[in-house]
């Protein structure tokens, strides 16, 4: 991985294979995995419920053996290729090599171009486990997409020719529990600006025809505190589309304004034909529901005042754990206490995310640690007291230290077996109301057991 060596206990996140999710997250594309059987399955066990259109263990694999090591695989992907085609209907297929046939040194983007050649649409990524983390094989895998297949069709779409249109790049699929909750969410957002918005992940994406047309977009738009950024600068560089970057997942009423005053003072730059009155007025409609939401909830915090928590711990990826500390400070009224970044952020954005944590309040320090080992953050929150009702956000492996200490408890990373997602979302005002539910959902449980008893 990018910065980490040793054991790790309670990892969340995956080797670079992992990445496979972000092809399946691309209706009718199909992973190939050139690898051992246990990839695939590994893979399955850690996002369940994420099989998609054919991932996880169901996803085609060529079940490197002995034989591959010694002869190499080449021939015998060569076969899978070929049957998958015959087999599934496809748009797109994407190989990728796990540490085996990446120690062995199969020439897969060889093999790849054959398929080319006969017209099909594949690309080839190096995806070895020891090589990345899948944060990081996210953008490398997309990188390889847009260089591999969208370069095909550059002559029929003009690169920035459609001076309303943004890719956007946020949620990695599956990854984020919320991905598809979320992206839909930013589509409606960023299509009540007036754009035309290119999400190229999940059902309300065009699919492979939608990576198609990535050229003529006027501008991207990143929503991460690292991660996908390679992407950004890679498009940049490509096809001299500029990017605004914002460090967050936005949450909640005040992340959100400013994201979209960002978004729209950007592509005014850019020369968007965006209404800005227009816009204006859709952003105060949005954001008088949510107040109108906000007033109402507060006879219920006056009610229970004594009887909801009154500061958090939260376990996740860097971008939720800034924005969430931003929004339960500001707008829940939850003091932030240690709070734990599992990503395996590289040390270069570690300063930056630091100070993006540490402007949240010039009256309150809130201790951030970068703590990929997820079970030495677990270790410290066990010595850690404060008064007053708790609640801890983080992964379903959170969920017995919550009992243990007599906290709340919100599941909202991975793994997540105690919680079904499906199409929630997390981010903008909607999603900061839901945040909100979630939490005193959850205490009002609590309420009625102890009522019970």
């Amino acid at each position: 991985m990018s910065n980490f060596t040793g054991i790790v206990e309670q990892e969340r996140y995956t080797c670079a294979i992992g990445a496979l999710q972000t092809v399946v997250a691309i209706p009718k594309a199909v992973p190939i995995l050139h690898s051992g059987p246990g990839c695939g399955e590994m893979i399955a066990g850690f996002f369940e419920r994420s099989t998609g259109y054919a991932g996880g263990s169901t996803a085609p694999c060529t079940n490197f053996s002995e034989k591959e090591v010694v002869f190499g695989g080449i021939d015998r992907l060569r076969e899978i290729v070929r049957n998958t085609y015959r087999v599934l209907d496809t748009d797109l297929q994407v190989i990728m090599s796990g540490c085996t046939g990446g120690i062995v040194g199969d020439d897969i983007e060889s093999l790849a171009q054959e398929f080319a050649d006969e017209g099909k649409p594949i690309v080839a990524v190096d995806t070895p486990g020891f090589k990345a983390s899948n944060y990081e094989a996210h953008s490398i895998v997309v990188n390889a997409i847009v260089d591999q297949y969208v370069s095909l069709f550059e002559e029929e779409n003009e690169p920035r020719s459609e001076s309303a249109t943004v890719n956007l790049f946020a949620s990695i699929p599956y990854q984020d529990p919320f991905w598809k909750g979320n992206l839909r969410e930013y589509k409606r957002l960023l299509e009540g600006l007036g754009l035309k918005v290119n999400i190229l992940f999940g059902p309300e994406s065009g699919g492979v025809q939608e990576w198609r047309t990535i050229p003529r977009a006027n501008l991207n738009l990143l929503v991460s505190p690292w991660y996908g950024k390679p992407i950004v600068d890679h498009l940049s560089a490509r096809y001299g589309q500029p990017y605004t970057w914002y460090h967050r997942p936005p949450i909640g009423a005040n992340q959100t304004e400013e994201f979209l005053m960002q978004v729209v003072s950007f592509a005014l730059e850019q020369g968007a034909p965006i209404d800005e009155k227009v816009a204006a007025a859709f952003i105060r409609h949005e954001s008088d529901a949510y107040y109108e939401e906000i007033d109402s909830l507060a006879s219920f915090l006056l009610e229970f005042r004594y009887g909801l928590p009154n500061h958090v711990h939260i376990l996740h990826d860097a971008g939720y754990v800034a924005s969430l500390s931003r929004f339960l400070l500001h707008e829940v009224g939850l003091v932030p206490k240690e709070v734990f970044i599992t990503d395996n952020t590289p040390e270069k954005y570690q300063d930056a995310i630091r100070e993006d944590i540490a402007s949240i309040s010039a009256k309150r320090e809130i201790p951030v640690f970068f703590q990929p080992d997820a079970g030495k953050a677990q270790d410290l929150l066990r010595k850690l007291h404060y008064s007053g009702r708790g609640l801890i956000i983080g992964s379903g492996w959170d969920r017995d230290l919550a009992q243990e200490k007599g906290y709340d408890f919100l599941s909202a990373a991975l793994p997540s077996p105690y919680r079904l997602h499906l199409t929630t979302n997390y981010i903008g005002f909607t999603g900061g109301l839901r945040v909100i539910e979630d939490i005193y959902n959850g205490v009002l449980a609590t309420y009625g057991r102890e009522a019970t008893l």
